[in-house]
């Protein structure tokens, strides 16, 4: 779980973004700011919504947050207008988005409005009450809502203001109680039934009744029909046209494959049920890609035990010393995950990753007891066994235990840094690093304690006697063996032959050797820092998210084109199984998305599917070799290929693409709120001036190397139609404001004044004026505004009505308007591309007083593990100093270990240049557990020597 704690508040009320701003998401952030613990309060402000996400300090628990969110909650809410609600989040964030589908009408017999009340009112509730599901999350189709259209030509005639047909909705739709009533010994419960259950009964609400019995009824002066409701977003399938989609979000530090495996479960369950035609499609499964990783990691370890006990058994070629390090080694693995238990850290993909680095070095000391054992009893024999065996073992185990124990200390202690680590990064590597240590703390003490009681048990110097003879051969072949010296052994005495040479040509010429060292060494640092830097090494996801951002002021209905355009282009590629694309947001306060944000999310085939490329090996290996060398060179095309063609082909005037990965891209939004790995956030005190920064750092790294898209977010151009009241009009007529701006609220938008109660089932009851007098600036002037009884004046002799421009989404961080521009690059890393963009910024960028930028995304995140690493490396390395010169007593050998320690480093460098990696975290932790393997090897030499 790599997700950061954070706290949701969110709000709902139908006003634009300035609004909400003022009047909502500002009052609640800066209150947020002053909470315990709070590293980060970012605001979001949208047509209609009010998001404020708390982001806290590591370690914090998220039930303590989010007690503390609603105690400060608590003091803002007296502040806020009358009506708005604000709401908790679940528990959790869009990281936990674990598992998406469709629902696909194979009949054509379902409307979108029939498949979205089958995902509100039955599918859901299915899927919430299935344990560690946090939330579902509906997307697309319509809301069906039902809508009382008037005309204001017949409401005029009838002399009935609008909010009289508001009053007569709410009061025409209600159920009361009347307590109980006794007959005949029996108790009835008494209850009046006034619920609108259908079009009509709301068509036959009565407005007003003359003495005469006249009944003027909604009817006479409109319409009621069902409709969509707004929505601001919608979901497409593979660009064949809009479906109903659903996201399962999962709790907050619950295990993702068991919640998965439940909800597979219960859509089992629930199929046969499904109304006909309807199927569920899965489109986005998380515990497909945790297969595979746990299958990969599963693969690793077994090849590693495979290849150390054949090396063990081969090396040694005596079954009861080979068998110490073998029966060592399942001893600490188990023994390791006590300790992992205990701290809460479960058996996931990095802690098994840890124990798989550490295989090959925790049966180190075991081996060396072994060797040492062997050339102990070989001198035994020659000097004709004078004094008991057991003695002889004793004294051999003495010489290298000390050793054995304080090399397997260095190793677990250069693994320091790993441990310090904080944030996003810290939840990713601190489980191999504690499984790692403690594997090796273990297997330290394991040196001094059980392999010596092993060795003991296992070692028999006199051979069995009994018959059948075969038997007993084969018996003391595998349980007393023959401890041979190296001249005998076939492997060792060829390794030896080989080596002599080399080592005396060494030892003569050692000035040259050195010198031809500190020559590689020299040549080999400007390799290291040519390379490339980055924050996380790439995870294959299986699965690609392209998040393009077109213009603000979209309408949905070009949203749509351009959504299902897009789709079927990425649908075409071979490569590509499904495709689900989304438009806005999907109803959780975990997807803020504006209605300009596209979000495609492109699930792969397996690698195996994907179009050849060719290769060295393509036209002569046979299908078993090439099966091996896929491994070192694909043949398939890459994932960086695949999205760069991918890209080439949707260059869409006015839209800025953006590429990542579904837990990347959701892991870089919920750490930075950035959606590309890097990106820049400008903060000042108007939007326009962040907007025209914005545009101006736009246009500056478009010219910069490797800059696949950028797009700066436009603050201020969204469309906006202003009613400007004529103070002096709304005076003559006796008018207040708020019995004009009601005329706006409820004429013209539309207001949802009751909830129509269908069984389990509620939907919104709306009223407004027709679409036709509505529809253009002379029919609204044409709105009516009660003034008095009977008395209504069109809006145009009471207000100018105009256009304009203003923001369409607002961004708040930390009581700061922020705006973003999100850079997306390709063939380059992010350090490299930052140290060429930061100076020309610097140099062509004039920056308003008042106005700051910083880098943002993966940049942080680089610059935090730097400045950590800069503290903590120096203070390992003194460590390390200190155990070896514990084990060796002597200043000269300390420092002849530790210089030989960077030599090591230098074939890694060079492959990594070879291979094209760029340095990341992974990387170095790598080369930690590179480091520390030389310097135990440096202590075993000296030992020997």
């Amino acid at each position: 779980d790599l997700s950061e704690t954070q706290v949701i508040l969110y709000s709902r009320w139908d006003r634009s973004p300035d609004i909400i701003e003022d009047q909502v998401t500002y009052p609640i952030v800066t209150t947020m700011v002053g909470a315990p613990k709070v590293k980060t309060v970012r605001g979001v402000s949208d047509f209609g919504y009010s998001y404020v996400y708390v982001v806290f300090e590591d370690g914090t628990d998220l039930y303590w947050a989010r007690s503390r969110t609603l105690e400060y909650l608590s003091g803002v809410l007296s502040q806020l207008p009358e009506g708005v609600k604000v709401e908790l989040g679940p528990d959790a964030t869009s990281l936990g988005w674990v598992y998406q589908y469709a629902l696909v009408d194979t009949s054509k017999k379902h409307s979108l409005a029939d498949l979205r009340s089958y995902q509100d009112w039955n599918l859901r509730y299915h899927l919430k009450a299935v344990p560690g599901v946090a939330e579902v999350a509906p997307v697309g189709g319509y809301t069906r809502q039902y809508q009382v259209n008037l005309d204001p030509n017949r409401l005029e005639a009838y002399g009935i203001p609008i909010r009289r047909v508001v009053e007569a909705v709410r009061e025409g739709n209600n159920e009361v109680g009347g307590r109980l009533l006794e007959f005949g010994g029996t108790e009835y419960m008494i209850r009046g039934r006034g619920y609108a259950q259908s079009l009509e009964d709301f068509q036959n609400i009565v407005l007003e009744a003359s003495e005469d019995g006249t009944t003027i009824r909604i009817k006479d002066v409109g319409e009621v029909v069902e409709g969509p409701e707004l929505r601001r977003g919608l979901a497409d399938l593979d660009g064949e046209g809009e479906v109903v989609s659903g996201v399962v979000i999962m709790r907050n530090g619950e295990n993702a494959l068991e919640v998965i495996d439940r909800v597979k479960q219960k859509l089992g369950e629930i199929a046969p049920a499904l109304p006909e035609g309807v199927k569920i499609v899965p489109v986005y499964d998380r515990s497909e890609l945790i297969h595979r990783a746990i299958s990969s990691v599963k693969t690793t370890i077994f090849e590693v035990i495979a290849t150390v006990v054949l090396i063990i058994l081969v090396f040694l070629w005596h079954f009861p010393s080979a068998a110490i390090p073998i029966i060592t080694m399942p001893v600490v693995v188990l023994l390791s995950f006590i300790p992992l238990r205990l701290l809460g850290i479960s058996a996931n993909i990095m802690s098994l990753a840890g124990v798989a680095i550490a295989f090959s070095e925790l049966v180190d000391a075991s081996i060396v007891v072994a060797e040492q054992t062997h050339k102990k009893l070989e001198l035994w024999e020659k000097m004709g066994r004078r004094q008991d065996y057991r003695t002889v073992i004793l004294s051999a185990v003495k010489e290298v235990a000390a050793p054995t124990f304080f090399a397997l200390l260095v190793i677990a202690i250069s693994f320091l840094p790993v441990l310090t680590l904080e944030a996003q990064e810290g939840r990713m590597f601190k489980p191999l690093a504690y499984s790692k240590t403690f594997a090796m703390l273990i297997a330290a003490g394991m040196a001094v304690t059980f392999d010596p009681a092993l060795r003991l048990l296992l070692t028999r110097v006199e051979p069995f006697g009994f018959r059948p003879r075969w038997l007993c051969r084969a018996v003391n072949a595998l349980l007393v063996g023959r401890i041979q010296s190296e001249d005998e052994h076939l492997v060792t005495r060829w390794l030896m032959r080989a080596y002599e040479p080399i080592v005396r040509w060494t030892l003569r010429w050692k000035w040259v050797v050195v010198s031809a060292a500190v020559a590689m060494i020299a040549i080999t640092i400007p390799v290291l820092l040519g390379l490339g830097s980055e924050f996380m090494p790439p995870l294959d996801e299986g699965a690609i998210l392209y998040m393009p951002s077109a213009m603000p002021g979209i309408s949905i209905t070009q949203a749509k084109a351009l959504l299902q355009s897009t789709d079927r282009i990425l649908r075409r590629f071979p490569e590509v199984d499904h495709v689900l694309g989304k438009a806005g947001r999907a109803e959780t306060s975990t997807d803020p998305a504006p209605l300009s944000m596209l979000e495609t999310l492109v699930i792969l085939k397996p690698r195996s599917e994907w179009r050849r490329v060719p290769t060295w090996y393509s036209s002569w290996a046979p299908e078993t070799a090439k099966s091996v060398f896929r491994h070192f060179t694909p043949d398939t095309i890459s994932s960086d290929e695949l999205v760069r063609l991918m890209n080439a082909s949707l260059k869409v005037p006015g839209v800025s693409n953006a590429w990542t990965m579904p837990i990347k891209g959701r892991i870089d939004m919920l750490a930075t709120g950035m959606r590309t790995p890097i990106g820049l956030k400008i903060s000042g005190a108007d939007l326009g001036g962040i907007e025209q920064v914005g545009t101006s750092i736009e246009a500056l790294l478009s010219r910069v190397k490797g800059t696949r898209g950028v797009f700066a977010e436009r603050t201020s151009t969204g469309y906006f139609l202003n009613f400007r009241w004529n103070r002096e009009q709304l005076a003559r007529y006796g008018l207040s404001m708020e019995d004009a701006q009601q005329a706006v609220e409820n004429a013209i938008g539309g207001e949802d004044v009751t909830t129509a109660v269908l069984g389990r089932e509620r939907y919104p009851v709306n009223v407004r004026y027709m679409r036709d007098f509505r529809s253009d600036l002379g029919a609204l002037e044409r709105v009516l505004v009660p003034a008095g009884e009977k008395r209504q004046l069109p809006l145009g002799e009471l207000a100018e009505i105009s256009t304009s421009r203003g923001p369409s989404m607002i961004r708040d961080e930390n009581g700061l308007l922020t705006g973003y521009v999100y850079v997306d690059i390709a063939d380059r890393d992010p350090e490299s591309y930052i140290a060429e963009a930061r100076p020309l910024l610097g140099s062509e960028l004039k920056l308003p007083t008042g106005y700051a930028i910083s880098w943002s995304g993966q940049y942080e995140a680089m610059e935090r593990v730097r400045h950590r690493l800069t503290r903590v490396v120096p203070l390992t390395l003194g460590l390390v100093l200190l155990l070896i010169y514990a084990s060796t007593r002597s200043f000269t050998k300390t420092m002849i270990i530790l210089l030989a320690v960077p030599f090591s480093a230098v074939g890694a460098v060079w492959f990594l240049y070879l291979a094209g990696y760029n340095l990341s975290i992974g990387v170095w932790v790598g080369l930690i557990a590179l480091l520390g393997i030389d310097a135990e090897t440096g202590v075993y030499m000296l030992l020997y020597l």
